[in-house]
């Protein structure tokens, strides 16, 4: 694609260096991101199952290879050979697609990536990305959303109750925080006047937008990892209550299709949001005073080094975090992600504002943009102390939801806000009666 794309009063983003590559540099550059993104899946299976095991005072693998760096290829070949079993009442032709579904668009996505800026490759300059668009950003969430067709076909074609829950739960956690998601990058577009990812990179020369929009980082931040189904969001296939979630019944290649598109997809939101809000492959402090930071091959690692630190994020919550309940996730989507959103766009555009009006905002939005988000964090903390502490002089038992623990057969724990009524407290035996009752 060429010409130049102007949103707004901002400098216009020249495309012009984009669709002129030669048939053999497109091919390379595609062969080259398939590889990054499946080399980036093996170290990831790896370095998580490490890392997991140093935090819980463990081993990790450390039998096949030198200290176990070979454990993920070896999984990947025991999948290979495992027998792909399909079960019996399947929707056969949308239960093997879903996999592929699921798969492809994770590839995809990548193809407006900018690794860095324009390099000599055997005499020819090329820009270090496949490929940008003037709305590349609103690509990759088309394309991710796609992606999701697979796991709620996969859940629907199993002819099974657990997968089609995990199915459904995936539907309504993508549509609840990918409208946060979009909301966080509304901030981005207004700042950077395009939404062009190599324009957006380029804004960032001077000051990152984790600074100028911290707030918009937070939610993104929180919603890549509800898009991915990553703990503590892993509600789409939590082992718990739905023993494997949409994918109980795939095994062997298909199985490891879905596992290959949840990692692609956790390294395509962490390039993300190294693009709209560090900088991209811009070298960082105190890297940049160096004058051949950002030039040549350089920023293919410092752009490396960013992707590893949000990859080393997902890993650090799922080792620390529990899972959430499933009303706990879609009300803090739903009613604290969104409404931050919303308000923060409304704040950052009329900073922005005040800046075209030739008013001088270098200062005041990192002063906004941190109090913004310390305001946010005092409501959060006064909420939560309100929801633990019932309100003096009313007795719980009279506010109560009607709970009956014992109705589904065996007893369950009562959900935020019911509490079990005085008599049926009373009706249970105490500690003393337990004890009483066994020595007798």
């Amino acid at each position: 694609m060429t010409g130049i794309l102007a949103l707004g009063p901002h400098d216009p983003v020249d495309l012009s260096a984009f669709g002129r590559d030669p048939w053999w540099m497109v091919l390379a550059k595609a062969v080259a991101v398939f590889a990054f993104l499946v080399l980036t899946v093996l170290a990831a299976i790896l370095i998580e199952r490490k890392v997991m095991a140093r935090m819980q005072h463990r081993y990790g693998p450390n039998r096949v290879g030198p200290f176990g760096v070979l454990q993920s290829l070896a999984d990947g070949i025991k999948l290979a050979l495992k027998e792909g079993i399909t079960p019996a009442g399947v929707d056969k032709p949308v239960y093997l697609l879903a996999p592929i579904i699921a798969t492809i668009p994770a590839f995809m996505a990548f193809a407006v990536i900018p690794f860095g800026p324009e390099v000599s490759v055997f005499g020819t300059r090329t820009p270090l990305q496949l490929t940008d668009l003037p709305v590349a950003v609103l690509y990759i969430l088309a394309i991710t959303s796609i992606g999701v067709y697979g796991i709620v076909l996969a859940g629907w074609s199993s002819g099974s109750t657990y997968p089609l829950l995990g199915g459904l739960r995936s539907t309504a956690q993508v549509i609840s925080y990918e409208v946060a998601m979009g909301l966080s990058f509304a901030a981005v577009f207004l700042y950077a006047g395009t939404m062009a990812t190599s324009g957006i990179v380029a804004a960032q020369n001077g000051t990152w937008y984790v600074f100028l929009l911290l707030p918009s980082f937070a939610v993104y931040v929180v919603s890549m990892v509800g898009e991915t189904n990553r703990a503590p969001f892993d509600l789409p296939e939590a082992e718990g209550e739905l023993v494997g979630g949409f994918h109980t019944e795939y095994s062997s290649l298909k199985f490891a299709m879905f596992m290959l598109a949840e990692y692609v997809n956790m390294t395509t939101v962490s390039a993300l949001a190294t693009t709209l809000f560090l900088g991209g492959w811009h070298a960082p402090w105190p890297l940049n005073m160096w004058a051949g930071a950002n030039s040549g091959w350089w920023p293919v690692l410092w752009f490396v080094g960013k992707v590893w630190c949000f990859m080393f994020g997902f890993i650090w919550l799922r080792t620390t975090l529990p899972r959430l309940r499933y009303d706990q996730f879609m009300r803090f989507g739903w009613q604290l992600l969104i409404p931050t959103a919303l308000v923060w766009v409304l704040v950052a555009g009329a900073i922005q504002a005040w800046a075209l009006a030739g008013h001088d905002a270098s200062v005041l939005a990192p002063v906004v943009s941190l109090a913004f988000t310390l305001v946010v964090i005092a409501v959060l903390m006064v909420r939560h102390r309100r929801q633990k502490e019932p309100e003096p002089g009313i007795d719980r038992a009279l506010i109560s939801l009607p709970f009956d623990p014992m109705a589904g057969g065996f007893p369950v724990p009562p959900m935020p806000g019911q509490y079990l009524p005085e008599p049926a407290r009373r009706a249970l035996p105490s500690e003393a009666d337990a004890k009483e009752a066994s020595h007798g």
